[in-house]
């Protein structure tokens, strides 16, 4: 369920206040004209929520991954290895420092194959990229397991799986960095707008620095006069999304609650027709979508496709945006040969279908649906 379903009056009165408070709407200095840092103010209530040490929010999810990259210490020809199942802001931030993405297809659960991430690791392997995807968890005790036999570092890329779980810690909080996004399409939503989040200090106060084009914010100097150890960039949130981002994280428990409830309505109901994706042990999801895999029979798939479309429900990525998530088609990014290296995540994605949770659809509907689709 994206968070653009449930926005509000809460929303539009919290941008009101904003104005009402002086209409600063840059999130660092004019204090003489403000009420509130309303960025600083969701950075805090977002590390309260999950559970963690140092939160910075930043303006998209793609921002947080690169910025998670160059704080981990990934530079030019560093390779970073993540999966082919992901979205390709993954693979865009890995370039855009200079670094190579090395792909890792997915296993038939939709989570990266980790027997062939074993076999991808070589000496130039900087980090591990995790890419929790549409709201199931990686595995990530295993993945742990790994990056510490090798002594490598770990960016969770939790920008599809806000509130989902493992062994009780939210996604994110468990490698060296983590990301999230708030775009217009994800559980919650700044518009656009992302979030880091770490456990380790010297990590975040190099992404509070290099976010801000370096600003050291020195207690000592104004901000006008403050000091630099090296170039950073802006990639700063606004208050407006700061002030729609703290009442729509109040929202996210919720959210899931309403996704699980319609999720289970429709597991229920065909569960026994179906192959569905299933949540790896000690793991929580956040119930973002229900996903029918290993549909290999090409006439059942159009009648699930073409029943869905008929009751307005539609798809999540899969099918319908599977080349924005596959990095078999990525030629123009990783070039013709190691993309065509990723045939067996196209086959499974291919086979898949992601029917997402809806909060204009009732749980009533969700029934329905099952009863439909159980009479393929």
């Amino acid at each position: 369920m994206p968070g653009f379903e449930i926005i509000n009056k809460e929303e539009k009165n919290a941008i009101l206040n904003l104005f009402k408070e002086g209409g600063v709407l840059f999130a660092h200095g004019w204090e003489n004209l403000r009420k509130k840092f309303h960025v600083r103010e969701f950075e805090k209530n977002f590390s309260k929520k999950m559970r963690c040490k140092h939160s910075l929010a930043v303006t998209s999810g793609t921002a947080a991954i690169k910025i998670g990259l160059k704080a981990l210490g990934v530079k030019a020809g560093d390779e970073v290895i993540t999966q082919s199942f992901n979205f390709i802001a993954t693979i865009e931030a890995i370039l855009d420092i200079g670094a190579k993405p090395v792909m890792v297809n997915i296993d038939e659960n939709l989570n990266m194959d980790l027997d062939e991430l074993k076999k991808k690791i070589t000496k130039k392997t900087k980090v591990l990229l995790p890419v929790h995807m549409l709201g199931n968890p990686c595995e990530m005790d295993k993945i742990i397991q790994i990056a510490n036999k090798y002594k490598l570092k770990i960016l969770e890329d939790n920008c599809e799986s806000i509130g989902s779980k493992y062994k009780s810690k939210y996604l994110g909080t468990l490698g060296d960095v983590g990301v999230f996004s708030f775009d217009f399409g994800k559980t919650i939503t700044t518009g656009e707008g992302g979030m880091i989040v770490t456990n380790k200090k010297k990590y975040f106060k190099f992404c509070n620095e290099y976010h801000d084009h370096g600003h050291q914010l020195l207690k000592k100097f104004s901000r006008g006069n403050d000091r630099a150890k090296f170039p950073g960039f802006n990639y700063r949130m606004t208050e407006m999304q700061g002030v729609i981002g703290k009442i729509q994280l109040k929202k996210l428990d919720n959210i899931i609650v309403e996704n699980k409830k319609r999720y289970e309505a429709l597991k229920n109901l065909i569960f026994k027709k179906f192959d569905l994706r299933t949540q790896p042990k000690f793991s929580e999801e956040s119930y973002d979508v229900l996903i029918i895999k290993n549909i290999k029979n090409v006439k059942i798939k159009r009648k699930i496709l073409k029943l869905l479309t008929q009751n307005n429900f539609g798809t999540k990525n899969l099918p319908g945006a599977i080349r924005w998530h596959c990095a078999y088609y990525w030629d123009h990014a990783i070039g013709n040969v190691l993309s065509k290296k990723n045939y067996k995540t196209k086959t499974i994605l291919e086979n898949s279908i992601a029917i997402p949770m809806l909060l204009k659809k009732p749980v009533n509907s969700y029934k329905t649906l099952g009863k439909l689709l159980s009479k393929i």
